[in-house]
């Protein structure tokens, strides 16, 4: 029935930032379209065209997707920063994921929860990238 199920985020207006930032961050195949890349004709709405209309990012060896666009709806606030979606890498090794809490934090991320070794016994840490997303970085006991 169902073939995946991939992240999705809509930021405002900094979603081709943050895609090339985690790109830097995780590798992969990266595609970003703006609504100037596409025809525009019968849109419901008239986009600012060199807003991000659809980009994904396909992570190394099928790890996940993460796919995005930027906010239309200039009358509404979404905030960003918070908990109601963030995203859980999981790795192989405990230094694999210290390493991405660290490149997300040197790279002008802030530490939600320090990484270090959880009550249910793995290794978990939180950093809230500079774009607001919460990524929760987790290793099973290593």
């Amino acid at each position: 029935m169902t073939q995946s199920i991939a992240t999705y985020v809509a930021l405002p207006g900094t979603t081709a930032e943050a895609m090339e930032h985690w790109h830097e961050v995780f590798g992969g195949e990266l595609s970003i379209i703006r609504y100037r890349d596409m025809p525009l004709e019968g849109m419901p709405f008239e986009p600012d065209p060199d807003a991000v209309a659809h980009a994904t990012l396909t992570l190394p060896d099928g790890a996940g997707i993460i796919a995005g666009s930027d906010v239309m709806d200039d009358e509404n606030d979404y905030p960003v920063r918070g908990t109601a979606y963030s995203l859980l890498v999981t790795t192989a090794t405990a230094d694999e994921a210290r390493a991405g809490f660290e490149r997300m934090l040197g790279s002008g991320g802030s530490v939600g929860m320090p990484f270090e070794k959880a009550p249910w016994g793995d290794w978990y840490g939180q950093v809230f990238d500079r774009f607001g997303v919460m990524w929760a970085f987790s290793c099973e006991n290593d």
